[in-house]
């Protein structure tokens, strides 16, 4: 087997596992603005949670894509233009997210603020069943020809395997978010988000280990079945630490069935990055759809350099941000001037 792609074969599994372990939450907490949070001070709540985290947390996902383009550039193109609309979809959702973020406390009123809600809730969805959607078909394949271009129409992508790595990614972020906040708030907020994340597990876990088993079904190893089994394990053991009151060990845990999974699933379908649906003879693999070995080589140097800072950064952000964020932390809403408007009311 070729050793540099399948070293990165590795390292762009990691960086998608890296993406939905910290996106993950954070998408989560995005859709409960509207599931969960009972008034403006528990939104406000929320979003503290993740202000500090949210953008950096979204650098594994261009890292992820950056690194698929660069080191299998066959994969990317025929990925990114058979799913064409979908990842616009997500690219859209994730702008409106953002401008959300930023745009919600300008004004001071309910219906402002309501509407900037709907836009973080949905984008929110949206990005993560597009994201999730993407990495099923990734997985369980596409209807490539030869040349690795898509048959049939813009919507040929769409199937039951598309929804559920959507419903999957959507279910995982919402569990994922509920124990984020059991970990990171205080008061009412940390022992609902608890109360919720013990009743939901079970239900919000399937669609990931239906995807982990159908992938398993299609091309399973005998070591990745077993690390379907090791994962509902540690989902087991989530539950119990959330039960004991153990938040961050629970947190850990989910963390770790979420790292299993994965593993299970792109270590299945391996060496095949991309499989074809008409034919295995037009599968996508580490052979077919790599950069030459001087790429790969220059692109492993950068990585060693350039991982470990992004890394510690990161680490570096959580570290300072680590306090738990309660009500009692925030503010009165109030009203203000923009700086021009309040530099002309003063002249005057």
């Amino acid at each position: 087997m070729e050793l540099l792609p399948t070293i990165w074969f590795i390292a762009i599994a990691v960086l998608w596992t890296g993406y939905l372990f910290l996106e993950g939450f954070d998408l989560g907490v995005g859709m409960l603005m509207k599931l969960f949070a009972r008034n403006n001070t528990e939104r406000r709540v929320l979003l503290n949670t993740i202000g500090p985290v949210w953008d950096g947390n979204e650098v594994w996902l261009l890292t992820a894509g950056g690194a698929t383009f660069a080191a299998f550039p066959l994969w990317y193109a025929s990925l990114f233009s058979a799913l064409y609309l979908p990842l616009l979809v997500v690219l859209v959702a994730l702008i409106f997210r953002a401008v959300a973020f930023e745009y919600r406390g300008k004004v001071d009123t309910e219906s402002w603020r309501a509407r900037w809600d709907w836009a973080i809730a949905l984008g929110s969805f949206l990005a993560a069943f597009g994201v999730g959607a993407a990495l099923a078909l990734t997985t369980t394949g596409l209807p490539l020809n030869a040349n690795g271009d898509r048959e049939g129409g813009p919507f040929a992508w769409f199937s039951g395997y598309a929804v559920l790595g959507g419903l999957a990614v959507v279910c995982f972020s919402l569990l994922h978010a509920l124990a984020f906040l059991a970990l990171k708030t205080d008061g009412d907020v940390r022992h609902r988000a608890r109360s919720w994340f013990i009743r939901l597990l079970p239900v919000l876990l399937l669609p990931l280990a239906g995807w982990a088993l159908s992938v398993q079904v299609l091309s399973g190893k005998p070591w990745t079945v077993a690390a379907v089994a090791v994962a509902v394990v540690a989902a087991a053991v989530a539950w119990f630490l959330a039960r004991k009151g153990a938040e961050g060990r629970a947190f850990t845990a989910l963390g770790a069935f979420l790292v299993l999974g994965s593993a299970s699933i792109f270590g299945a379908v391996f060496p095949v990055v991309l499989p074809s649906t008409l034919s295995p003879e037009f599968n996508l693999t580490i052979s077919n759809a790599s950069s030459s070995d001087y790429t790969l080589g220059l692109m492993s140097i950068v990585a060693a350099v350039g991982l470990p800072l992004v890394i510690a950064y990161q680490a570096w952000t959580y570290w300072v941000f680590r306090r738990r964020v309660s009500a009692a932390h925030i503010p009165e809403a109030h009203s203000f001037l923009p700086a021009v408007a309040a530099k002309a009311f003063t002249k005057g």
